[in-house]
C-alpha cells in the first residue's frame, strides 16, 4: 500500500477478497488505499481516514447478522469471534468484526499494525497495558458506546484487552493495516507480563499458508 505498510511474510492472494461484497465496503476500502498512498505516515493515514471511519460506525444496518455472531470455538476463547469483512491480496489491509459476548472479554494482546478501531453495537470496556517490570501495568481503561472509535499507533497504545459490559453482544469494527487474523501476534500473561504466540483466526476465512 505504501512505504510504512507493515511488512508481511504472508503469501498473497491472486485477488482483493470481498467477503461482504457490497457498494458500500468496496467505496470505503477505495478511499483508505487512495488516502494510504497519499499519506506521509500512518498517523497522517488514520487521520484522514477518520471521516469516512466515523460515518460507516453511523450506519445501523450495513452490517448483516452472520457477522455478529459469537463463535463458540474460536481461538480466543469464550466465544469471542473474528469475522473477516475484505482483506487485501498484498495482506496489507484487512476489515473484520470482533464478537465479545455479555461476560466475556479478550486475552490481553497486541494488533501489530496501524488503524482504526470502533464500537458498532453494544458496550464495551478497553483497558490499555504496557509492559512492566512486575507484569503488565494498566495505563488507560475506558468505557466504550456505539459509534466510539480509537487509532492505533504501534508501538503506542497496541497493547489492550476489551470485554463486553452490556446485557448484548457487543461488535466492533477493526480496520487495520495487516491481515490481522492471520498474523502471528501476541497475548500478554497478566501477572508476569509473559509473550505467548497466537494466532487469532477469523470464524469463516482460513490463513493460507500459516502454522498455527
Amino acid at each position: 500500500m505504501c512505504d510504512f505498510a507493515n511488512d508481511s511474510n504472508l503469501p498473497h492472494l491472486h485477488e482483493d477478497e470481498y467477503v461482504l461484497d457490497t457498494p458500500l465496503i468496496r467505496s470505503l476500502v477505495a478511499q483508505v488505499k487512495e488516502r494510504t498512498a497519499a499519506s506521509a505516515s500512518a498517523a497522517e493515514a488514520c487521520e484522514s481516514l477518520r471521516p469516512a471511519f466515523e460515518r460507516l460506525l453511523a450506519g445501523r444496518s450495513w452490517l448483516p447478522e452472520r457477522f455478529q455472531e459469537p463463535v463458540p470455538d474460536s481461538g480466543m476463547g469464550g466465544g469471542i469471534g473474528q469475522w473477516l469483512l475484505y482483506r487485501s491480496a498484498d495482506r496489507s489491509l484487512s476489515l473484520f468484526s470482533l464478537v465479545v459476548p455479555p461476560g466475556s472479554r479478550t486475552p490481553i494482546h497486541d494488533h501489530l499494525a496501524w488503524g482504526l478501531i470502533g464500537l458498532y453495537k453494544g458496550n464495551q470496556d478497553e483497558e490499555l497495558y504496557t509492559p512492566g517490570p512486575s507484569g503488565m501495568e494498566l495505563t488507560k481503561q475506558r468505557p466504550l458506546e456505539p459509534g466510539d472509535y480509537y487509532v492505533l499507533l504501534p508501538p503506542t497504545d497496541d497493547i489492550h484487552r476489551v470485554r463486553t459490559t452490556s446485557d448484548v453482544t457487543s461488535v466492533s469494527i477493526h480496520l487495520l493495516a495487516n491481515d490481522t487474523g492471520c498474523t502471528h501476534r501476541h497475548t500478554y500473561d497478566d501477572a508476569t507480563g509473559a509473550t505467548k504466540p497466537f494466532v487469532s483466526g477469523y470464524a469463516n476465512a482460513e490463513c493460507v499458508g500459516v502454522a498455527a
